[in-house]
């Protein structure tokens, strides 16, 4: 387990980003709003099983890294807390506009749910997000597998729980992503900042590693 200050920040960073919208958040969106309720927390819990499965084999790719050489963490760490920084510059100068995919078909909640796997299985972005992401915020004087997993399965919930609000609110939070352009700056400008803040952060700090 990490310390304390560092598993804050883990916690500050991962809540940031499960509540930012992106594209998992607008995919679960169009499944709600064409699909309703079911179809929508059916790819919810789709994204789910695909992000730990992520997890696990990004925890099995750092325990490997981690047995080759101390240089080689130090090198996942920095590149971590450069995509920590670039997710914030990205979220700054990210288009206000709000494009909701159109070609996703209506379908049954099952089918759903295995197109949220495989989706989310398939999206080279998760694999990188959970590599650079949740390496800084581990110990490597610990277990570091059990670490991951358990950094990696809080960052998957709060994203599903994020998903699930969506599509339980689906039609509000819609016409709130359409509407409210000032409210959507304000928060990407706060995203952006934290995000650039807590990269610097974690870039700069002495980790004891």
């Amino acid at each position: 387990m990490p310390e304390m200050p560092m598993f804050g920040l883990f916690l500050t960073a991962a809540v940031l980003l499960a509540i930012t919208p992106g594209p998992g958040i607008f995919y679960v969106l169009t499944r709600s709003l064409k699909g309703g309720r079911a179809e929508g927390l059916a790819s919810s819990f789709g994204t789910a099983v695909g992000g730990f499965v992520h997890v696990i084999a990004a925890a099995l790719g750092l325990s490997a890294i981690l047995a080759t050489s101390s240089i080689a963490f130090a090198i996942v760490k920095y590149v971590g807390a450069a995509y920590l920084i670039y997710l914030g510059i990205r979220t700054l100068v990210s288009d206000n506009e709000i494009e909701l995919e159109a070609d996703i078909p209506v379908s049954t909640a099952s089918n759903a749910f295995r197109q949220g796997i495989i989706t989310e299985v398939l999206n080279p972005k998760t694999a990188l997000f959970f590599l650079a992401f949740v390496p800084q915020f581990i110990d490597p004087q610990g277990i570091v597998i059990l670490q991951f997993v358990l950094l990696g399965s809080i960052s998957v919930a709060l994203n599903t729980s994020a998903d699930i609000s969506v599509a339980l609110l689906a039609s509000p939070i819609g016409q709130w992503l359409r509407t409210s352009a000032k409210l959507r700056r304000r928060q990407r400008l706060f995203t952006g900042w934290s995000l650039i803040g807590l990269g610097t952060y974690v870039a700069v700090a002495d980790n004891k590693r």
